[in-house]
């Protein structure tokens, strides 16, 4: 056809072209109507380094076959068609200098895959499915399948898609900026899934970073960190039933029983270079010994991804990506689905307080501090090396709320553990005078992180029914658990920090001196209803030198024991969820270490493996008995019975299930003395069994138990107007209930008074 050796484009937006440093490639790039010679024709360009011919073929005419001029050394083509003057459907046939040849679709002949009310949610902070756009998203336009490629970048100077499609060069995909959104996007055909790829970005300076794709949804395994594009509709879940129970169950009202997990370190694999276990294989192993144990959910240590194996994952580089150390998204898929369909619950802790300085990661993304506060004193952390976000920009509090959302819609999680949240909440935290700026108000609280709190547990409310989120929150900060429409900052649960601080100091101690630390196990009741509670013995528990839990007790070996069993069970039967760390319910012995897998070899001691049972039948026992939870939030559902016998350490109190019959008395003894005859106080007549004790035998106690059931007497004790004469064991907890025809008995006289 009629091809003419001219050139419609100016060298000035030429040279922008071929230096990278075009806002919006596709008005020069691609096929346009020009007018040439006062003539309405066709012009095509492309910029294809390291080509040698190009070709523009008509797709509806095969004899439409255009050749382009190179116009640039550097691979600048066009061609002006002179008897076309409406724009085609075309393809490009590429020589390159080897002699290989392709045929393929223009990138730079497709429309934008972001609209512009997806620019208008996302500038408002709205948009919660953001990563169908932004990110690498597999889609197929007019017939033609590759993948979209979208990233928020507002103040670079020009971005590019790098990848395996492309040989890394960064001149062969440059994205075009979209209005003044700060979106930059560019289609790229052909490309498929598991290609590997990075934005290419060249700040103001012209200073270019490689950058990990911040929506991305798998990255490659460390050292390395490239994004992967992922198909994420592929996976078909089983889990129908578990998802519909979860929307109608009152968590509040349920016992919650979790086992805090590293996927890393629960289990590896010795004879294979120690490797970890791959979520599908933990979807076997780990959920059969959590089935095993009686716990009900696992809560995990952050799984997206992350560089540096020291940090727990606490340092996220890729928020949208499960860690590829274990496999693949749909691998993750797989090992919830199958907790889901065991019956157990999955909590994943998430990290949106800060994020790590590495070069490929958020920090400083377009050259400027984007994600994060310019001044130090609002956007670092020294302490931890990290920067903070800047919550008061709605296209970041947008991408962390998107993010937990992500989670729950396209993982099926559970739950979400927000960690460091008094980092979040303070401006002053850990910070020194001069260190931090107030807020409009002249105050310490971070308005804004206050603000973006109470949006994300509103929104994730809102959309998922029975979904919980859990502050990680060691301060008074009033109304944690309140709704966010009370003013509070509307989670499900706070982690008892001060309860799991006090109990571990008191059992540290040794028992002589425990008298005089009595407040450390009975001050947590006058705060016990403030907030709806979690009691943890977190992993934050065994590590930097703060021993195991069994190297925390006092004591001789046995002594050790008895202590450790003695305080989980006073633990089991105070008010508040539970939580328990990997390592903890078998006693092993050294602190925990990340880059290897717990002491499982410790339950060939008779003393491991006999705590490891105490724990089965107390978990078994707590899920049985409704008055270990069904009060959990409600004062009526605790009641002392004494908690002033400081000079014998030793605590007792009922715990009150919603049926008055559905009662337990417990009682901690403290010390290693054994009392026989010991009087405590009961709330009504009938008799009492003591249903766990863990000072019998066979947990490696003292054998000193109560088998039969007890008979009241009608005479007054401690503060209750009947008591039962029990032999108490030493470093002990006991669980007595009322008799079943006791129970009957009992409901029939409370009707009978009604």
């Amino acid at each position: 056809g009629g091809v003419s050796m001219i050139s419609t484009v100016s060298i000035y937006e030429m040279n922008l072209i071929v230096n990278c440093e075009h806002k919006d490639p596709h008005t020069v790039l691609g096929m346009h109507e020009v007018l040439h010679d006062d003539r309405e024709v066709v012009a095509v360009r492309a910029f294809l380094p390291g080509v040698k011919e190009l070709y523009v073929i008509d797709k509806n005419d095969e004899n439409g076959v255009y050749k382009a001029d190179r116009i640039h050394e550097d691979g600048f083509f066009e061609t002006v068609i002179e008897d076309r003057h409406k724009w085609f459907d075309y393809k490009f046939r590429i020589v390159y200098w080897d002699g290989n040849e392709n045929i393929t679709a223009d990138a730079y002949s497709f429309p934008p895959t972001v609209s512009d009310y997806d620019k208008y949610l996302f500038g408002a902070g709205n948009h919660y499915e953001i990563y169908n756009k932004l990110g690498a998203n597999i889609c197929e336009i007019n017939g033609t399948e590759g993948v979209s490629f979208a990233v928020w970048a507002p103040n670079a100077k020009s971005v590019s898609v790098i990848g395996s499609f492309n040989y890394w060069d960064g001149r062969s995909a440059q994205m075009r900026m979209l209005g003044n959104s700060g979106i930059w996007e560019i289609f790229i055909p052909g490309a498929a899934e598991f290609d590997r790829y990075k934005f290419r970005i060249k700040d103001r300076n012209n200073n270019v970073t490689d950058k990990s794709d911040p929506y991305g949804f798998y990255m490659e395994k460390r050292p390395q960190n490239a994004s992967i594009v992922y198909d994420l509709g592929v996976y078909r879940w089983k889990d129908a039933k578990w998802i519909k129970q979860r929307e109608t169950s009152d968590p509040y009202r349920s016992p919650m029983n979790i086992y805090e997990v590293q996927l890393g370190s629960w289990m590896r694999v010795p004879e294979e270079e120690d490797r970890f276990l791959t979520y599908r294989e933990l979807a076997d192993k780990l959920v059969k010994y959590v089935k095993k144990m009686g716990y009900t959910h696992i809560e995990l240590l952050p799984v997206s991804e992350y560089p540096f194996d020291g940090s727990w994952g606490y340092q996220v580089t890729g928020y949208y990506a499960p860690t590829s150390r274990y496999g693949e998204p749909d691998d993750f898929r797989y090992f919830v689905d199958c907790c889901h369909q065991k019956g157990i619950g999955v909590i994943i802790d998430w990290v949106p307080g800060h994020f790590p300085k590495d070069a490929n990661g958020l920090a400083r993304f377009d050259g400027t501090a984007l994600y994060e506060h310019e001044d130090w004193r609002k956007g670092e952390h020294k302490e931890w090396g990290t920067y903070v976000f800047n919550y008061g920009r709605k296209e970041v509090s947008n991408f962390l709320i998107a993010n937990a959302l992500f989670w729950i819609k396209e993982y099926h999680i559970d739950g979400i553990r927000v960690d460091a949240v008094a980092s979040m909440l303070y401006l002053d935290y850990f910070r020194n005078e001069g260190e931090w700026i107030p807020n409009k108000y002249g105050g310490r609280e971070n308005l804004e992180a206050v603000e973006f709190l109470k949006h994300m547990n509103s929104v994730i409310k809102g959309a998922y029914e029975g979904v919980l989120t859990f502050a990680e929150e060691s301060t008074e900060w009033e109304g944690v658990t309140k709704g966010a429409d009370r003013n509070g900052l509307g989670f499900s649960f706070k982690w008892n920090m001060g309860w799991m601080n006090d109990f571990l100091e008191y059992m540290k101690k040794d028992p002589i001196y425990r008298k005089y630390h009595h407040n450390n196990l009975t001050f947590g009741i006058t705060y016990a209803y403030s907030e709806n509670f979690v009691l943890v013995l977190s992993h934050d528990e065994v590590v930097h030198m703060k021993g195991s839990m069994i190297g925390k007790m006092p004591g001789d070996i046995w002594q050790k024991f008895a202590n450790l069993r003695a305080a989980y069970g006073f633990m089991y039967a105070y008010p508040g969820k539970k939580l328990l760390f990997i390592g903890n319910d078998i006693g092993q012995y050294s602190e925990w270490n990340e880059a290897k897998s717990i002491d499982w070899h410790v339950l060939e001691n008779d003393f491991n493996c006999k705590l490891n049972l105490f724990l089965q039948d107390l978990f078994k026992l707590y899920k049985k008995e409704p008055a270990f939870w069904e009060r959990d939030t409600y004062p009526e559902g605790f009641e002392w019975i004494e908690c002033d016998d400081a000079e014998n350490s030793v605590v007792s109190f009922v715990r009150h299930g919603a049926n008055v019959e559905d009662l337990i008395v417990i009682i901690c003894n403290f010390t290693p003395k054994t009392v026989e005859g010991y009087d405590v106080g009961v709330p009504y007549e009938g008799y009492y069994k003591e249903i766990l004790n863990s000072g019998d035998e066979k947990y490696g106690g003292s054998g000193v138990i109560n088998k039969k059931a007890v008979r009241s007497k009608k005479e007054h004790c401690n503060r209750c107007a009947n008591k039962i004469t029990i032999n108490l064991p030493p470093l002990a907890t006991s669980v007595f209930t009322l008799t079943p025809n006791s129970r009957g008995k009992l409901k029939k006289a409370v009707e009978e008074e009604e």
